[in-house]
């Protein structure tokens, strides 16, 4: 698998015929004197991240089950992951495939940030946000990231945690959003629920035909 950047949405397919296939533990390695933005701005937003949670390039390998130096590569932008490797390194740190992919495409660590920003319908980064799929309704660097979530999931599949608080409302659908340690709320469209950082948690339909969410995660390092 290989992550392909167009018009602002990555998109991944497989690429068999034309590249090795890369593993979780097979970086796509950026050949010495080439500049890679895309893997560098994501290498940066991993090192950003997991040193806001305090963690060493050690621990952090242990907990994605990922190799030490593909790890350092990788936040030198010196490698590209996979798409099993960012979803094992946005879970260990919190975060999601999507909002990693999001710094690569927005740039967001440009100096100059617009105070107003318009996301027309065809645009927004898109990517895997949990069990289903999610489109960021804003760009840069910003406190909160307002997302659409579709999804179709029935089973519960794993809890997800990270520090920022989250907010949802049913767009369409019926949805079962589980706490752990808590009772699960049933939620139907025109519903909300929000969230503290921390909470481990986990959501799915109720009934066939999916769902659509809006979904407002915030980003615990802009407080």
């Amino acid at each position: 698998m290989k992550l392909i950047t167009v018009g602002h949405r990555w998109k991944h397919r497989n690429l068999e015929d034309t590249v090795t296939t890369v593993t979780a533990a097979t970086p796509v390695s950026v050949p010495d004197g080439v500049i890679d933005r895309q893997a560098e701005l994501i290498g940066a937003r991993i090192r950003e991240l997991r040193l806001a949670r305090g963690l060493t390039l050690v621990q952090l390998a242990g907990i994605a089950e990922l190799s030490h130096p593909f790890l350092s590569q990788l936040e030198r932008g010196r490698a590209r992951p996979s798409m099993v490797s960012l979803e094992r390194i946005a879970r260990a740190l919190g975060s999601s495939q999507l909002e990693l992919i999001a710094a690569a495409e927005d740039d967001d660590d440009a100096p100059e940030q617009s105070d107003v920003v318009v996301v027309r319908a065809d645009e927004g980064t898109r990517g895997p946000y949990g069990d289903g799929q999610g489109r960021l309704l804003v760009h840069g660097r910003r406190r909160f990231h307002p997302m659409e979530f579709s999804g179709s999931n029935q089973e519960p599949g794993e809890f997800y945690e990270h520090e920022g608080d989250e907010f949802l409302h049913v767009v369409s659908g019926v949805v079962a959003v589980d706490l752990e340690g808590r009772e699960s709320s049933v939620l139907k469209a025109g519903d909300s629920i929000y969230f503290a950082g921390g909470i481990r948690h986990r959501w799915r339909a109720v009934e066939p035909g999916g769902y659509r969410l809006f979904v407002v995660k915030e980003r615990p390092e802009q407080r």
